[in-house]
C-alpha cells in the first residue's frame, strides 16, 4: 500500500518479509502432526479403548472429534494464520481484556514441560539399557548368595525394575529420598536436545520432524506386522474390537472421549496457534484441520492395533505360565483327593499343557471337588481376565510393554525401537509445547529468540529435579492430573467465546472468507457459536464434580508388600495441587481486572513496544491500526470498536498509480521461504 512519503509497504507485507516461514507446507504439516501425535496415542488411547466397550469406544470419539476436536483446531489455526502472533499477541488483538488467554496458556505449557520431558528422560534411560542381552529386565537379579531379591519374589521382573532400578523410588511423595543421578543426566539430556532443536527456530527444529515425525509410523508398522506373526496376537485385536454397545450409554464414556480429544490435538497450549503464525496468510487452514485431525486419529487407531496385538501376545504367555504352575499343582493332587482316571488320556502332563485340555480338565476337577477346589490352591488362568487388566501410561510402556519384548526374538532390537520411538514422540510433543512458550514471549517482549531458548530449557531442568528424586514419579503423576486439565478447558472455553461472541461469528466468517477465498461450512458456524461452548461447559462442569466427588490421591509403590497402593495427598501436596490450578487460570483475571480498571491501557494490544533490529531500539506502534494506512489492511469499519483481525479485500489490490503489493507470502507467491532466498535471521525480529 502506497504511504503519502513514498512507496513504502504497509505493515502486513513487513511483517511477512520479516517473520519465519516453514520452508514447505509438508514441514509444516509433520510439524503440527508431530506436536499433536504423542505420547498419549500410544498410551491413553489404547487404555480408554479397552476401557470403555473395545471397538464401540471409537464411535463417540470420533463423533467428538468432529463436533469438538477439528472446529476447535480449525479456530485456533485460523486465528494463528492470519494475525502471525503467538497466543499471547493473537488474545490481546481480538480482545484485550481477555489478553490473559495467552499468559494462562503459557503457563499451562510451561507446566506441561516440566514433566512431560521427565518422561522423554525416562525413555531415553530405557533406550540406553536396551543394548543388552539379555534385557536388564528380562529376569529377576539376583544377591550374593545367588538367591532372588524378595521383593522380586512377589512382582514381576519388569515391575521390580522400573520401581527399584530405573526410578529407585520411595515409599511416599513426602520422602523425597534424594535425586536419582542416573534420570538427573536423562533429563539434562533431553532438555539439552529440545533446546538445541528449537535455538534455530522453526526452520531448523521443522528439519528436526522429518525424522521425529515419521520414524514413529516406520516402528509402529513394523511392530505390528511382527506381532501379528506372534502366537496370541488375534486374541488381542479380537478383544480390542469385540464392542460392549450396553457402555456406550454411560455418560462417563462420553466425557472420557471428550478429554482425549481435547488434548489430542493439543487444544488450548499455544503450540497450534505458534506453528500456524508461521504460514502463509492464504493457505488453507481448514483442510490442515481436518487433514491433521484425522491423521491424530488413525495413528491412535494403530496405536491401539499394536498394543492389543502386543498384549494378546503377553496374555498367551501369561496364560501359559498359570497352566503350567497349576498343573504341577494337579499332579500333585492326583491319587490322593482326585482319580487319575478321571483325566482323559489323551492329556500328557510330561508335555506342554494345551489351554483347551487346561480347561477341560479343570472343569472334570471342579465338578469332583466343587466344595473343595477353591481349597486345591489353583490360580485362575484366562486369556481373557489376563486381557482385561487395563493398564495405560507408564505402566503399559515401562512394564507390560517391557515384559512382552523380552519374549520376542531378538528383544534388544525391538526394545530399542521402541523406545527411540517414544523418545522421538515425546521430542514431536515438546517442540509444539516450547513453541507455545517462545513464540509469544518473543512476538510480546521482542527478546532474542536463542537468549529466550536457553535461559527457558534452564530454568525448565533445574526446577525438573523435582521429578528426578526418588519420589519424582509422584510429582510427575500430580502435575499431569492438576497442572493442564482444568485449566486448558478454561481457555479453549474462553478462547471460543473470545471469538464467536466478543468478536462475533458472521465477522469471523467473512474474515475467512477473505483470507481462505471461500466460504468454510455453515457447520462450523453452528459449532462454534452453541455446540462446541455447550459441550465444552458440560465437559468442564463434569471434570469439576468428578475431582469433588474423587479425594486427590496418587498411586505408590511399597517395597515391603512389593505392590501398588492408593494414598491421600499430605495436607502440604493438597495445596500444591490446588496452586498448580490457580497459577495457571490465574492471568486470565488478572489481565482482565488491570485493562478493565485502566491501570494497563486498554487500548495496548502488546505489553512491550519496543523492538530490538539489528542494534538499534525501534519504537513501534502499539496497534497496527493506530496508524490510517494501517488500517486499511486490518479491514477496520467505521464505527467498529475494535479492528477486524482479518485482512480486508485492500490487501490484496494495487494501489492506482503505484507500484504492485509486494507479494504478501514471499518471493514466489506461495507463502514459503525458498532456498534461494537470503535467511533473515529470527533474531531480527
Amino acid at each position: 500500500i502506497d504511504k503519502k512519503n513514498g512507496n513504502d509497504e504497509g505493515s502486513d507485507a513487513e511483517d511477512d518479509a520479516a517473520r519465519p516461514a516453514w520452508n514447505s507446507k509438508l514441514q509444516y504439516i509433520l510439524a503440527q502432526v508431530g506436536y499433536s501425535v504423542g505420547l498419549g496415542n500410544v498410551w491413553r488411547f489404547p487404555y480408554l479403548c479397552q476401557k470403555n466397550g473395545g471397538g464401540a469406544y471409537l464411535v463417540p470419539y470420533l463423533i467428538l472429534l468432529i463436533v469438538i476436536g477439528i472446529p476447535l483446531f480449525f479456530l485456533e489455526l485460523s486465528v494463528g494464520q492470519r494475525i502471525r502472533r503467538g497466543s499471547i499477541g493473537v488474545w490481546n488483538y481480538i480482545s484485550p481484556r481477555l489478553g490473559g488467554i495467552g499468559f494462562a496458556s503459557c503457563v499451562v505449557c510451561f507446566f506441561v514441560a516440566l514433566y512431560y520431558n521427565v518422561i522423554i528422560g525416562w525413555s531415553l534411560f530405557y533406550f540406553s539399557q536396551s543394548f543388552q542381552q539379555p534385557l536388564p529386565w528380562h529376569e529377576c537379579p539376583l544377591v550374593k548368595n545367588k538367591t532372588t531379591i524378595e521383593s522380586d519374589t512377589k512382582s514381576s521382573a519388569t515391575t521390580y525394575y522400573w520401581y527399584r532400578e530405573a526410578l529407585n523410588i520411595s515409599d511416599s511423595i513426602s520422602e523425597s529420598g534424594g535425586l536419582n543421578w542416573r534420570m538427573t543426566i536423562c533429563l539434562l539430556a533431553a532438555w539439552s536436545m529440545v533446546c538445541l532443536a528449537m535455538i534455530k527456530g522453526i526452520q531448523s527444529s521443522g528439519k528436526v520432524m522429518y525424522f521425529s515425525s515419521l520414524f514413529p509410523y516406520v516402528v509402529l508398522i513394523c511392530f505390528l506386522v511382527r506381532a501379528l506373526l506372534l502366537k496370541g496376537s488375534v486374541d488381542g485385536i479380537r478383544h480390542m474390537f469385540t464392542p460392549k454397545l450396553e457402555i456406550m450409554l454411560e455418560a462417563k464414556v462420553w466425557r472420557e472421549a471428550a478429554t482425549q480429544v481435547f488434548f489430542a490435538l493439543g487444544l488450548g497450549f499455544g503450540g497450534v496457534i505458534a506453528f500456524s503464525s508461521y504460514n502463509k496468510r492464504d493457505n488453507n487452514c481448514h483442510f490442515d484441520a481436518v487433514l491433521v485431525s484425522f491423521i491424530n486419529f488413525f495413528t491412535s487407531v494403530l496405536a491401539t492395533l499394536v498394543v492389543f496385538a502386543v498384549l494378546g501376545f503377553k496374555a498367551n504367555i501369561m496364560n501359559a505360565k498359570c497352566v503350567a504352575l497349576n498343573t504341577k499343582k494337579i499332579v500333585a493332587l492326583l491319587g490322593n483327593e482326585v482319580s487319575h482316571d478321571l483325566i482323559p488320556h489323551h492329556i500328557n502332563f510330561s508335555a506342554t499343557v494345551s489351554a483347551e485340555d487346561y480347561q477341560q480338565m479343570t472343569e472334570i476337577l471342579r465338578g469332583v471337588t466343587e466344595k473343595d477346589y477353591p481349597r486345591l490352591g489353583l490360580d485362575s488362568c484366562s486369556i481373557e481376565e489376563e486381557l482385561n487388566k487395563a493398564v495405560q501410561g507408564t505402566g503399559l510402556a515401562f512394564i507390560a510393554f517391557t515384559e512382552a519384548m523380552t519374549h520376542f526374538p531378538a528383544s534388544p532390537f525391538w526394545s530399542v525401537m521402541f523406545f527411540l520411538m517414544l523418545v522421538n514422540l515425546g521430542m514431536g510433543s515438546m517442540f509444539g509445547t516450547i513453541e507455545g512458550i517462545i513464540t509469544p514471549l518473543v512476538d510480546t517482549f521482542k527478546v532474542r529468540k536463542e537468549f529466550l531458548t536457553v535461559g527457558v530449557s534452564l530454568l525448565a531442568f533445574f526446577i525438573g529435579l523435582l521429578f528426578v528424586q526418588r519420589s519424582g514419579n509422584y510429582w510427575v503423576a500430580m502435575f499431569d492430573d492438576y497442572s493442564a486439565t482444568l485449566p486448558l478447558l478454561i481457555v479453549v472455553i474462553l478462547e471460543n467465546v473470545a471469538v464467536a461472541w466478543v468478536y462475533g461469528t458472521d465477522k469471523f466468517f467473512e474474515d475467512l472468507k477473505d483470507m481462505l477465498g471461500f466460504t468454510p461450512f455453515r457447520f462450523y458456524y453452528y459449532m462454534w457459536k452453541y455446540v462446541t461452548p455447550l459441550l465444552l461447559i458440560l465437559l468442564l462442569g463434569s471434570s469439576v464434580i468428578q475431582l469433588g466427588m474423587t479425594p486427590p490421591s496418587y498411586s505408590a509403590w511399597l517395597e515391603d508388600m512389593a505392590s501398588e497402593k492408593s494414598l491421600k495427598y499430605p495436607p502440604w501436596g493438597l495445596a500444591v495441587c490446588i496452586s498448580l490450578v490457580v497459577m495457571a487460570i490465574m492471568p486470565v483475571p488478572v489481565v482482565f481486572f488491570l485493562r478493565y480498571f485502566n491501570i494497563i491501557d486498554e487500548n495496548a494490544g502488546v505489553v512491550s513496544t519496543i523492538s530490538y533490529k539489528k542494534g538499534c531500539i525501534i519504537k513501534e506502534s502499539v496497534r497496527p491500526e493506530e496508524d490510517d494506512d494501517a488500517s486499511l489492511i486490518h479491514a477496520k469499519s467505521p464505527g467498529s470498536e475494535a479492528p477486524s483481525p482479518m485482512p480486508g479485500n485492500s490487501i490484496y489490490r494495487k494501489q492506482s498509480g503505484g507500484v504492485p503489493d509486494a507479494a504478501p507470502n514471499g518471493r514466489y507467491g506461495i507463502g514459503y521461504l525458498m532456498a534461494d532466498m537470503p535467511d533473515m535471521p529470527e533474531s531480527d525480529l
